[in-house]
Order: structure tokens, then C-alpha cells, then sequence
């Protein structure tokens, strides 16, 4: 019977050569994704990779069709729903579905699907794309310039972006914004489109030898150091980082807002370049509040007025968030956290919410209590919120610190961990407490624990850059407050801990996203999101996790006495006045019912909170594992067993259904590997149930239907009670073989029963090599039904 292999080699192929394709244009059985991690406990495998029988490239960086062929005894539309739903993820715009007798064409740019006769030429499949995107002939030299030849090459989605932004300014966008989620690579892209639109003389504004001068402008120095002195390197000495004085002799420079922005002392740096002196500015994490209306950095975006603005994020549009929408626009390219992870580009995680007593039930100061500096604690009730902002617990952070560090003892004392405190204050008083709970590990590693904020200055930019390297042992755990939420590639997070409550999403988004990358080759596959605040609970179950904004206000008392809106009780945060450095409030803060409460920071009798060190017992009350769930839109609480039985209920609709299919090894293998895609490992369940002589089968029946569990040994023994006359049909020595193989079913399981590795094992083999084994049965036809129909006896009812 043909299969789709034949159709591949007999009729694609020889048809794409009489089209005009040629063998660099044509990408055959190329897989796009990585495969999902699917996560079980502390177990990781990958699920597999996406694969398109053929892309069709009309030069490397621009794929422009998928085909997908079918076996010719299908109909070629079969194939159809599978290759548009691979453009579609590729974004391309055009689909083709064959049987190697019909050809089936869909055009997106159209919304068409129709019968052709042969597949277009890469010509004319390229002049269809042109005109869809509405680029002109005269763009093609520009729009087609090569990547530069980096390690790395462009994952799928990041040649979209690359190739959706170029198009956006050769059309002449003049503000354009890609959102890709945080570990994606968005550096790398930056990198690309700078390189491109420099190697083509983009803008060159009638000189033939100007090279566009580009600017990349972020908000902390490590933003703006890490990509130039790294990824931006092939641009060699048209480098230059704009600190003090205004070079202007280079072509790619990199700058801080706050390095070129107005201050008491000038009237900003920026001010002396002409408006029109840079073609493009790359505004990396744009959300950070380069594009609020009230924003002083905004000043710099509006002055250069001549350049091309590229906007990068890796938010989605919120609330919180709106004015960089506004101000760059709908993105032209959208790459979330959700499809990375779906994609297997992002690590998966799992959330461990802890729950702390005080944080549960609320605290309540008794009449006239008094805090470590003898001031009286206002008579209210303190809440999530209000703790290391309003009120620091000594004890609360200590039972978090042992609690945190049990956990890495129970799993690994090495597995790289931040931290995020309430402030600078609180990140000190975690990493003391870390310290002490760990002093085996710190007598050996003087800095397994470290904090790093901006107070710690160039000490704490190196402890980061050891920890980054994937290479260094130590430090293992870093307590910080904000400086780690954004920008910082370190691989090798395996836990996450929120020790402070985050209102804002895309705070939220951020913080997670120091622990998405992956680094399969060190072991890093998932990682651990510990939550002793609520924050990740309130967040995941949040409908527009990935959509549209909402908004989550309380109201408070300004300074002058009238009621204002603080998004989640925030305190209204200062920009930031240097590099790097983290929004602290310095202010007074006010809340609703009680007035005046933090003295101004700085004044060294009189802390910013109020401090109880002691006479407050805190404790762990409740601890709930949670995992994504297999469709990556939800967490769901780990009760592995009640899961699986609800997943086979979903595949199978009764336990004689499930057996039909169970009994046959090619069907078993796929109803495991559709097992497994939900984060179902048959060797876990048997674990967790301690039910590790138990037939899978009767395991995966007795949860979802509620039957009898029969050990292996027991299907064996019955199986030659009840089944004399299919034994009496063969020979003794065949019948000797297929008791050894029940003999290899009943101690191992099901997988011993699979063609032709069963006869290959030593009980088997002994018997003879494989021809000999078949002849004993008849042939090799009369041993595959032998074995097919051991095992339908095997699990009959």
C-alpha cells in the first residue's frame, strides 16, 4: 500500500524541480518547534516536535508556502487543515495540501482554496507575497538583505519578527512595536534588524556610502552593556556607548535614558544631536515608561522626530501598560508566553503556593503595641499587602527563609533561585535569613546567598554575572526587590519566589520570565515558581492573562487630603534618577483611615516602616502544588490520580473502548504517547498509587472506571488457566517461546511484548535468531499474529 513517503519521493519533489524550485529552496521534513516540555512532578520529557512535509524558502530568511502530502488513496484536501494550521504559525501565506495526483492551494492573503495543476514558481510565488504585503519591486534589494551569519540562528518566530519589522519601516512605518515574551530573544532580533537595515544603506538619504546611524536605548546600564559588548560585536569599532560626551562619528550607539536625559546640572545630553541625526532608535522593554505621557524619557523619543522608532516588550497589552500601545501601535508581531511554552521554546512551570499565617488570618497590633524603635504601631489590621511596605515581620521572613530552604533540600541545594523582595531593605533582611538557615552551605560558599539591588552597586552587578554563568556553582540564591524583574539572562533559574505581592501584570510577567529560558543540555527543562503571597494564584487565574487589559484599583489619601486611585496600592513611584537604579519609595505613603504612617526615608532615627523583630509567632500553615495544565490556559491543582482518571474519561468512553485499542502494540503505544502529551507517565502513577506490579491497563481502568486492579503476574497466570487451545495449536517449542514472553510480560510490562524486539531478548533469542524464531511459527506473517493474538487474550474481559 503507498504511503506518504512515496507520495514525498514519487510526485512532490519531482513536481517542486519542474516548478523551478531548487534543492536550497526546498526544506524537506523540517521540524519549527522544539517539542512542549511536559512536566509530571519533578519528571520532564518532550513532547514532539512540529513538522512540515515541506517548506518552501524563496531566499533562507523568507520561507513563503507549506505542502503537506497524503498517501495517494486519500483525498489531498486531508491534508489541508493540518498545512494552514502550519502557515498560519509560520505566518505564511500560503498553504498546499497533495495526495501526489491533485494539488490543493489556500491563500490567506485571499481567504481562496483551490484545485491547481501544478505548484507555482518561486517567482511567481514571491510576486503574490510582494503584492499581499504592498511591497514595491524597488524594496526587494533591501527587504532581501542577508542575516548576518551569527552561532545562533533565528528560531521561526523570530525570523517573522525580523522580516514583519523590516517590512513595517522600508513601507515607511515611522513607530513600530514587536511583543515577544520574556526569553525568546528579542536581543537577537534587535540585533538582525539592525544589521540588515545597516548592510542595505537603508535611509541613505542620497549618499550611496552612508550607512543609517542607529541608536538602541534601554533604561539600565546592564540593557545596554551585555547586547553591545555581545550579541551587537560583528558591528565592531561603528560601536559606541553614549555616556558623557556626544560622539558623533559612529553608526550603531547604545545609551541609557538616564545617561542622555535632561538633570538638574544640563539640559540633556541628547539635545546635542540634530533631531534627524539617528534613522532608527531600538527602544528595548519599552513598557518600562518610555512612552508614558508624563514620562521625562518620553521628552527624548518626541525629540528625535527624524528616526524610525522600533518598540520592543514583553507585555501584551494592559492597563497598565497602555500608553506604549498607543504611542508605537498595534505590534506588527505577537509571540507569547503561552505559545513559546506550547512551542517548547519556554520552560513550563509549576507553582508551589505557601501559605503563612499572618498572611492568612491578617495582624493585629494589641492596644498600645510598640515597635523595635518604640514607636506605637497604628491600631488596623495588616494584610499581604501591608507587610515590609507598612510593617516588616522579622519572623515572617524567617519562616519563609526555612521554609524555602527545606524545599531545596528536599530537591536540590544548587538550583539557582531569585528571590523578589518588597524593597532593599526586606532583600537584606531575606538574604540574612538565608544565610543563617544555610550556614553548612556558607561555610563552604561564602556567597550561596547574596543579595543584589542597586544599593550594591558594581558588587552586586558581578555576584549577578557569576550567577548568570551557567558554568558557576555559586552564588545559588539571590534576594533582590526590583532590579531582576526585566533584562536578565540567567538560564539556569529553577525557582522563582515571590516574597511580595505584584498588582501589576505585566510586573507579573516579567518576574516569571527569569525562569522560562531552557537549557536542556545543563538539565533545565522547568522550573518552580514558589509564592508565599498569592500573587501567582491571583495572576494565573486571571481570564485576560494573555489578552486584554483590566484594571484593579483602591482608593487612597494624598498628602493634601483628597482621595485619589492607587493601582493596588502602589506607592506612586519616582523615576528613576541612574542606571539600573530601582524604584524605592522615598515619600511619605498614605492610606485610607490612617494618615501620615512612614516618616521620610533617610532619617535615621525614624525608619520609613514599623519593625517587630520579635513577640509575633509566624508559621507555615498550608502548602498546594499546582501544574499547567496540558491545553497551557490554566494551573491545575496536582492530584495526579483524579486527573488521569478524568484525561482517559475525556479520551475513552468506557473501560471496553480503552481495551480494544490497548490490546494491539502499535495503538497501545500511541494511547501512552497521547498519555504522556497531558503530562501522564504510566511509571509515576504506578509510583504515587504504589501499585508497581499492576498491569498499566488495569491501573488506568480501575481510576477512571472505577475497576478491580489485577497485578501482571495474575493477567499471566489466568491467561494460561483459560486458554488451552491456543497453546495447543503450536508446537512446543513455539509454545515455549510464547511463555517466556508471558514470563517477560508478567515482570516488566506490557512494552516486552513488542515486535521484533521481544525476540531479540536473551530468554528469546536462545531459541535462535530472528528468521529461526518465525519459522518455528510458520513465517513471519503467522508470529505477528501469534503475538497480536497473546496479547487480545491477554486483556480480554
Amino acid at each position: 500500500m503507498p504511503t506518504e513517503a512515496d507520495t514525498c519521493r514519487t510526485y512532490v519533489v519531482p513536481n517542486l524541480y519542474a516548478a523551478g524550485w531548487k534543492d536550497e529552496q526546498i526544506g524537506e521534513q523540517r521540524s519549527f518547534t522544539d517539542g512542549r516540555i511536559l512536566v509530571s512532578g519533578q519528571a520532564a520529557r518532550r513532547g514532539k516536535p512540529k513538522r512540515a512535509d515541506y517548506l518552501l524558502f524563496y531566499q533562507p530568511t523568507y520561507p513563503l508556502a507549506v505542502v503537506e502530502a497524503k498517501a495517494a488513496y486519500r483525498r489531498p484536501s486531508d491534508g489541508m487543515q493540518q498545512a494552514k494550521d502550519y502557515a498560519a504559525t509560520l505566518g505564511l501565506l500560503f498553504a498546499y495540501a497533495t495526495n501526489g495526483q491533485r494539488i490543493i492551494e489556500y491563500d490567506f492573503s485571499t481567504g481562496l482554496e483551490r484545485e491547481i495543476e501544478q505548484f507555482p514558481s518561486p517567482q511567481e510565488l514571491w510576486n503574490r507575497y510582494r503584492v499581499a504585503k504592498g511591497l514595491g519591486e524597488a524594496l526587494e534589494d533591501k527587504l532581501l538583505i542577508a542575516n548576518h551569519r551569527s552561532d545562533q540562528v533565528p528560531r521561526y518566530y523570530q525570523q517573522i519578527a525580523i522580516n514583519r519589522a523590516i517590512e513595517a519601516i522600508l513601507k515607511g512605518q515611522r513607530r513600530v512595536l514587536l511583543t515577544l515574551a520574556t526569553g525568546t530573544g528579542k536581543t537577537v532580533i534587535a540585533f538582525q534588524i539592525a544589521w540588515k537595515l545597516w548592510s542595505s544603506y537603508w535611509n541613505a538619504k542620497g549618499q550611496p556610502q552612508r550607512r543609517p546611524r542607529i541608536l538602541f536605548l534601554a533604561d539600565r546600564s546592564f540593557l545596554v552593556d551585555d547586547p553591545k559588548d555581545k550579541t551587537f560585536a560583528p558591528f565592531g569599532d561603528a560601536r559606541h556607548k553614549i555616556e558623557r560626551i556626544a560622539n558623533k562619528s559612529r553608526e550603531m550607539y547604545f545609551a541609557t535614558y538616564q545617561a542622555i536625559a535632561k538633570d538638574e546640572v544640563r539640559p540633556g545630553l541628547y539635545r546635542e544631536y540634530a533631531p534627524d541625526f539617528f534613522d532608527l532608535i531600538i527602544v528595548d522593554e519599552a513598557h518600562r515608561g518610555s512612552a508614558r505621557d508624563d514620562s521625562s524619557w518620553r521628552d527624548i523619543l518626541e525629540y528625535f522626530t527624524g528616526a524610525v522608532q522600533l518598540g520592543m516588550t514583553a507585555t501584551p497589552l494592559r492597563e497598565d501598560n497602555r500608553d506604549t500601545y498607543e504611542y508605537f501601535g498595534e505590534p506588527v508581531y505577537t509571540y507569547s508566553l503561552k505559545q513559546g511554552i506550547q512551542d517548547g521554546f519556554l520552560a513550563p512551570y509549576q507553582v508551589r503556593r505557601v501559605v503563612i499565617d499572618v498572611d492568612a488570618e491578617g495582624f493585629r497590633p494589641y492596644a498600645g503595641q510598640r515597635d523595635d524603635y518604640g514607636r506605637e504601631i497604628p491600631d488596623r489590621e495588616y494584610t499581604t499587602r501591608d507587610f515590609e511596605r507598612i510593617l516588616s515581620l522579622r519572623e515572617r521572613t524567617t519562616a519563609v527563609a526555612h521554609h524555602l530552604t527545606n524545599y531545596l533540600k528536599s530537591t536540590d541545594r544548587y538550583a539557582k533561585t531569585i528571590v523578589f523582595c518588597v524593597d532593599q531593605d526586606h532583600a537584606e533582611q531575606m538574604r540574612v535569613a538565608l544565610s543563617n538557615a544555610n550556614a553548612d552551605l556558607m561555610r563552604q560558599y561564602p556567597n550561596y546567598v547574596a543579595r543584589v539591588t542597586s544599593d550594591d552597586g558594581d558588587l552586586g552587578k558581578g555576584l549577578l554575572s557569576v550567577f548568570q554563568d551557567v558554568e558557576q556553582k555559586t552564588p545559588v540564591i539571590l534576594t533582590t526587590s526590583r532590579l531582576l524583574t526585566t533584562g536578565v539572562d540567567a538560564p539556569m533559574v529553577k525557582n522563582v519566589v515571590l516574597f511580595r505581592y505584584i498588582g501589576s501584570m505585566t510586573d507579573f510577567k516579567q518576574i516569571i520570565g527569569r525562569g522560562t529560558r531552557v537549557r536542556e543540555d545543563y538539565g533545565k527543562l522547568f522550573f518552580t515558581i514558589l509564592d508565599y503571597t498569592g500573587t501567582a494564584t491571583q495572576n494565573f487565574a486571571d481570564p485576560a492573562f494573555d489578552g486584554e487589559p483590566v484594571r484593579a484599583t483602591v482608593e487612597g489619601v494624598n498628602a493634601e487630603g483628597d482621595t485619589e486611585t492607587l493601582t493596588d496600592l502602589d506607592v506612586p513611584a519616582q523615576e528613576d534618577q541612574e542606571a539600573g537604579a530601582e524604584t524605592e519609595a522615598t515619600e511619605p505613603v498614605y492610606i485610607q483611615g490612617i494618615g501620615r504612617l512612614l516618616p521620610d526615608h533617610g532619617v535615621q532615627d525614624q525608619p520609613r516602616k514599623y519593625y517587630l523583630a520579635n513577640g509575633v509567632r509566624v508559621s507555615i500553615i498550608h502548602e498546594m502544588v499546582q501544574e499547567l495544565d496540558a491545553s497551557g490556559q490554566r494551573l491545575r491543582t496536582v492530584q495526579l490520580t483524579d486527573y488521569t482518571g478524568e484525561q482517559v474519561r475525556t479520551l475513552y468512553r468506557s473501560a471496553d473502548d480503552l481495551r480494544s485499542q490497548w490490546a494491539q502494540s502499535e495503538q497501545r503505544r500511541a494511547i501512552i504517547e497521547a498519555l504522556n502529551e497531558r503530562g501522564i507517565f504510566l511509571e509515576q502513577i504506578a509510583a504515587i498509587t504504589e501499585q508497581a506490579e499492576a498491569d498499566p491497563f488495569d491501573l488506568l481502568c480501575h481510576l477512571a472506571f472505577s475497576m478491580p486492579v489485577h497485578t501482571r503476574r495474575e493477567r499471566a497466570d489466568r491467561l494460561r488457566r483459560e486458554q488451552h487451545a491456543f497453546f495447543a495449536r503450536y508446537a512446543p517449542e513455539a509454545r515455549a517461546i510464547l511463555d517466556a514472553m508471558l514470563d517477560q510480560y508478567a515482570t516488566y510490562g506490557p512494552k516486552e511484548l513488542m515486535l521484533p524486539d521481544i525476540v531479540q531478548l536473551p530468554v528469546i533469542a536462545k531459541h535462535g535468531n530472528v528468521s529461526e524464531i518465525a519459522a518455528l511459527f510458520g513465517g513471519a506473517q503467522q508470529l505477528r499474529e501469534a503475538v497480536t493474538e497473546l496479547q487480545t487474550l491477554l486483556y480480554a474481559a
